[in-house]
């Protein structure tokens, strides 16, 4: 199933928090996003290059509970308490023109496709049950994107740009074959060890930055 990066996912216990710890570490300010009624999140977005963007995540204070578990473990009391004391790189996606062909993977079998909307754009987006990023985030949740609108459309150039991601996990043989699968080989290459680690390499004016 054919996959491209699209987007990495730095959350935060609020927007504010998250937008100061990205413009901290990499010299630019993400810009407002919207909400996502259906999950009671919303977000902030900024440019890598090309089509790659890093959007800045958080529950939303006045939004409605959801009807189903919020995407990127929102809702684990572990992934709460540790944006408590920092924002951070949760996971990234990636966007397929197939993304029913998603559940033929074993990585994606339990994986449910829901439609999802904020403003003008409009997707289709693969949920795992409960909510969790799948391998400690090292295997990225999968959009299909509906029409021609996408983020960046509206987004300034910048001065950012996405270099790549590494990764390590005790399960680093599987999450590789499943990349593979996905056409995504070239975009992490995950090393065999006892914890799960996930970063992403930044180039900025300010040089290299590991997130």
């Amino acid at each position: 199933m054919p996959c491209t990066v699209d987007h990495l996912v730095v959350a935060a216990a609020s927007l504010d928090a998250g937008c100061t710890f990205v413009a901290d570490l990499l010299g630019e300010l993400p810009l407002p996003g919207g909400v996502h009624p259906q999950l009671g999140t919303h977000n902030a977005v900024l440019s890598l290059g090309g089509s790659v963007y890093l959007e800045v995540i958080a529950i939303d204070p006045d939004g409605k509970t959801p009807a189903f578990p919020r995407w990127f473990s929102l809702d684990s009391d572990q992934t709460r308490a540790d944006l408590e004391v920092s924002p951070r790189l949760l996971t990234w996606v990636v966007r397929t023109p197939a993304i029913a062909s998603l559940t033929q993977l074993d990585a994606y079998a339990g994986c449910k496709v829901r439609s999802m909307s904020r403003a003008h754009l409009k997707w289709e987006f693969a949920f795992t049950p409960d909510g969790q990023c799948l391998a400690g985030g090292l295997l990225p949740h999968v959009i299909q994107w509906q029409g021609s609108a996408h983020p960046v459309d509206v987004l300034p150039p910048g001065n950012c740009r996405f270099s790549g991601l590494h990764g390590e996990s005790l399960d680093a043989v599987q999450i590789n074959l499943a990349l593979q699968q996905m056409d995504l080989d070239d975009s992490l290459q995950c090393a065999e060890s006892d914890t799960v680690s996930f970063r992403a390499l930044i180039d900025t004016p300010r040089g290299s930055v590991r997130l």
